[in-house]
């Protein structure tokens, strides 16, 4: 049960009665006898909510920081009319942008409500309890309940770097010999033959094809298809460090959703391991058409873990998965002691099977300090800044050695960045 302010007046009402018309004990008792008579008249005649049924539909996953709409179902199977607030509660991550509702609802028939979400935070957003209150004709009082109705909407990765995508199409058009330029490196494969024009490279001359034409031809070539690609995030404690407006991993995914959409369309499989002391998230043997909403559905509910990773079941993993010889994207950090005394020990048994890719996000505020100049304390940060810095390239160099391809950039670098080396390996024949 619940009273409202129309309650709190009435009660003032009587107390004006009593000092000024029946100051005794018998017109206190029967002005309060009548205040508590008619609260509970209004009461009993309120509808119950114990009578109300519900139901959701809408939408169950947005892209983050987009705008959906969850409809939400009041089926009234009492005798009564229900009327009254209506509170339809989500965590406020899901950014419910209006929560509370009027509704009245007479017997037998249904109302729907509707609640839109903007999410802040990716991942499952699950709806919390919704609350009615029911009041009398007076509206002295009401009779209030909450249900648990189920929903959960899905707030996946923006996907930020899309728009780098259609340039990085028309490079690797490029290179599928598609368009004018014809590329030929190690590792790609005979596609046709064409009349020979002008800029064409003279080593690609068909001598044989051009003794039995009339023209001269060249053989054009494709890069190698169906190689297989495996995108590996850690999402251990170094992915949970802020970089700019998100985490690590935030960028990580981002990077890999474009690598991904371009590794695809260019014929090869894709599949992605998210990997810290075990298994977070998984996608194996998902078809081009398909592969990227799986994608954003498994990174979506990832939260980095504030655990050390283990390099030695990560390896394991991915040598497991991967049993031919693939391009193997793993999307860490740079900082030396964990990966000296992770990574590096592990490295021979992946990089004897495998190519081994290894993206980075540089700190931008790093930069930033290395590059300030202005007092004495902005040289000591930034000597501290260079220091960092230079531990970075020594690791990378290090990586390098061994035979590891290594991409370090800023936040807003990255996903061009491991596109384009993709690319360039693609185009050398390297996969």
């Amino acid at each position: 049960m619940a009273l409202t302010a129309r309650t709190g007046l009435l009660a003032l009402l009587g107390a004006l009665v009593v000092g000024l018309l029946l100051p005794s004990w018998t017109g206190l008792l029967l002005v309060t006898g009548a205040v508590l008579v008619t609260v509970g008249v209004d009461l009993a005649l309120a509808g119950r909510v114990r009578d109300l049924a519900f139901s959701r539909s809408g939408a169950s996953s947005v892209r983050l920081g987009e705008r959906v709409e969850v409809s939400l179902r009041v089926t009234n199977g009492g005798r009564r009319t229900v009327r009254g607030p209506l509170r339809d509660s989500w965590p406020p991550s899901a950014g419910a942008e209006e929560e509370r509702h009027a509704i009245a609802v007479p017997p037998g028939e249904a109302r729907t409500v509707v609640t839109a979400l903007r999410p802040s935070r990716r991942g499952d957003r699950p709806a919390a309890l919704v609350t009615v209150r029911s009041l009398g004709p007076l509206r002295l009082a009401a009779r209030q309940g909450a249900h648990t109705v189920p929903w959960t909407v899905r707030a996946l990765p923006p996907f930020h770097s899309r728009r780098h995508l259609p340039g990085r199409l028309d490079r690797l058009r490029e290179l599928d010999g598609r368009n004018a330029v014809l590329t030929r490196g190690q590792g790609t494969e005979f596609d046709s033959l064409r009349e020979y024009v002008i800029g064409d490279d003279v080593r690609s001359i068909d001598w044989r094809a051009t003794a039995r034409a009339a023209d001269v031809m060249v053989r054009t070539w494709r890069p190698e298809r169906d190689r297989h690609v495996l995108l590996v995030l850690d999402t251990g404690r170094t992915a949970a460090g802020r970089v700019g407006d998100g985490t690590r991993l935030d960028t990580a995914m981002d990077a890999a959703l474009l690598l991904a959409a371009l590794a695809s369309r260019a014929g090869d499989r894709v599949d992605l391991l998210a990997y810290d002391r075990r298994v977070r998230a998984s996608v194996q043997g998902v078809a081009a058409p398909g592969l990227l909403p799986a994608l954003v559905n498994a990174m979506a509910p990832l939260e980095p873990e504030l655990v050390e990773p283990d390099a030695r079941g990560m390896v394991a993993e991915v040598l497991r998965r991967a049993r031919r010889r693939s391009l193997v994207v793993l999307l860490t950090g740079l900082d030396p002691a964990p990966l000296e005394e992770g990574l590096l020990p592990v490295l021979p048994a992946l990089t004897a099977r495998h190519r081994l890719l290894l993206a980075a996000v540089a700190d931008p505020r790093v930069t930033e300090l290395a590059r300030a100049r202005g007092d004495a304390e902005a040289v000591y940060d930034a000597a501290a800044a260079e220091r960092a810095l230079a531990h970075r390239d020594q690791v990378s160099a290090l990586l390098r050695r061994r035979g590891t391809e290594v991409v370090d950039a800023l936040p807003e670098d990255l996903p061009p960045a491991l596109a384009d080396r993709y690319l360039a390996l693609k185009a050398a024949g390297r996969l």
